[in-house]
């Protein structure tokens, strides 16, 4: 009976501390999504250099104990997105990729959460439009943030077969993402999307046409205020259409704005204006 009872005892408390350490991780995790919020409205970009990773480490500790916790995969996929974006990018692709490879290994973690959405990104993009004209506003984060990443690592590796298979799908997870919920992430969608269909020749898929229709429609829905637009539609459309006017306005506009025209975005707007200075800088080997 004492056996009985002390193996009983310790049943009860290791699920007391399942149950505590779960609660901790929510709590937890409920407090870096705030803190997520601080970082994207800091301007000075050294600081948010250098605070972002230890916030994704953190995170990542948190969900070796539940590794199915959305709050956890959601905030992973969009800060490796953005630190990959926003600080690595423009002076190590190759480990930019890296990043975002692993954002988008999260994203699809969270997406294969739902069982239909699971099975139908392992068919077809056919099986995959079908399958998202069932679906909402809910997955929209998972959706968004997945293909984010797998088009941000094409746009660094244009050659990678195993990435290039995926960007029929990143393409179809978006338009659905400007379907549902077009304002998500400031119109991020259409920048996305304006950026997809004005990098690529016409022969591989490129539409100018559709490049610019998405991009000022990302413009109407963010009200003008979340830079980075027009940097990807100065690099993306302007650059590939060789109107080198519209660049310049373009970049311009990135310039003259204030740093806090969109104040819980004022990171990106920061990162935006210095993208637009180093795209500026490269103009004589554009045009």
């Amino acid at each position: 009976m004492r056996y009985l009872l002390s193996g009983m005892a310790a049943l009860l408390l290791t699920a007391f501390t399942g149950c505590i350490q779960h609660i901790a991780v929510s709590t937890v995790g409920d407090i870096v999504d705030d803190g997520f919020d601080a970082l994207t409205d800091e301007q000075d970009l050294e600081f948010a250099a250098q605070a972002l990773p230890s916030n994704l480490k953190l995170l990542e500790v948190m969900a070796r104990n539940e590794p199915d916790n959305p709050t956890l995969l959601r905030l992973l996929a969009e800060g490796y997105n953005s630190y990959a974006l926003g600080f690595v990018e423009d002076t190590d692709p190759g480990r930019a990729k890296m990043f975002y490879r692993r954002a988008t290994d999260y994203g699809l973690h969270l997406l294969r959460q739902d069982d239909g959405l699971a099975r139908a990104f392992d068919g077809s993009v056919d099986d995959l439009k079908a399958e998202l004209s069932r679906h909402g506003k809910k997955d929209v984060p998972a959706l968004f943030w997945t293909a984010f990443g797998i088009g941000s690592m094409l746009n660094l590796s244009a050659t990678d077969p195993d990435v290039i298979a995926l960007l029929p799908k990143a393409e179809a997870m978006m338009t659905f993402v400007a379907g549902v919920d077009s304002e998500f992430y400031q119109g991020g969608a259409d920048l996305f999307l304006g950026t997809l269909f004005g990098s690529r020749p016409r022969m591989l898929g490129g539409d100018s046409v559709l490049s610019r229709r998405h991009f000022e429609r990302a413009l109407r829905l963010n009200g003008g205020k979340f830079l980075m637009t027009y940097v990807y539609f100065a690099r993306a459309y302007a650059v590939q259409t060789l109107n080198e006017q519209l660049f310049g306005d373009l970049l311009k506009s990135v310039d003259e704005a204030s740093i806090d025209v969109l104040p819980k975005f004022r990171l990106a707007n920061a990162i935006a204006k210095r993208k637009a200075k180093l795209l500026e800088s490269r103009r004589a080997d554009l045009f």
